[in-house]
């Protein structure tokens, strides 16, 4: 396999690092960086659920927010002040339902935890990074609801985390850097629980199709990379 940035085979990943309680004032906050991609992710909780959610008999939700600093990018990024473009609307859907799949709602109670993730510098997968360090963010406040008895159960089912995955000249990529995901030929996201099981690939031919053989292999580099961040996320607990 060929060597990339950093010296990294095909099928290894960037160095990841999570650090837990960046923030004192949110109920939960991890600084996440995958390489040289930096995401703060703080986990804040309302005591109130979105209007078309009341009379649920009490049943909570989870929601994310997502947003590009201005000097995340080498080219500076504009506020989304009035209007989120469609780029950012899509990512944050993606992290909320990634989140919402393994959290139990009506163990949560009529309350709301929106994680919001801040990219503070973009170098790719910040999606995916966005996911893995929301997920801890997100435990991170359930545990402080826990503590204060404002919850008698633990809604979370499983951990969640994401990579990247791709294809540039016929070889399969993990965790893409912005050089390489620039370049490449398919670009694949993969969301996964810490059991095992896929809850999202999304997946692009940016030039040209890729086949059935080439989606396993890159879901399986995806799966191994991941065993790594689902380690990673149980370090920051510890």
């Amino acid at each position: 396999m060929s060597l990339r940035s950093q010296g990294r085979s095909a099928s290894q990943p960037r160095p990841l690092k999570i650090t837990p309680k960046f923030l004192k004032n949110p109920m939960g906050s991890v600084l996440v960086e995958y390489g040289e991609t930096r995401v703060l992710c703080t986990a804040s909780v309302e005591d109130s659920v979105p209007n078309w959610m009341r009379g649920t008999r009490g049943q909570g939700w989870v929601t994310a927010e997502y947003s590009l600093l201005p000097a995340s990018t080498h080219d500076r990024t504009r506020r989304e002040r009035q209007h989120l473009s469609g780029r950012t609307q899509e990512i944050q859907r993606l992290i909320g339902r990634s989140l919402r799949s393994i959290v139990d709602m009506k163990l949560l109670g009529e309350r709301t935890i929106i994680v919001d993730c801040d990219v503070l510098q973009a170098d790719g997968g910040t999606r995916t990074a966005a996911i893995t360090g929301g997920y801890v963010a997100l435990k991170l406040a359930i545990e402080a609801l826990i503590k204060q008895n404002k919850i008698k159960t633990n809604p979370l089912r499983d951990a969640v985390a994401a990579v990247s995955v791709g294809i540039l000249e016929e070889q399969v990529y993990v965790d893409l850097d912005y050089h390489e995901d620039q370049k490449a030929d398919v670009d694949l996201n993969v969301v996964m629980t810490a059991s095992g099981q896929l809850l999202e690939v999304q997946g692009t031919a940016e030039k040209r199709p890729f086949n059935r053989e080439q989606l396993n292999k890159m879901l399986d580099l995806a799966s191994d990379a991941l065993k790594e961040a689902f380690d990673e996320q149980n370090a920051a607990f510890a």
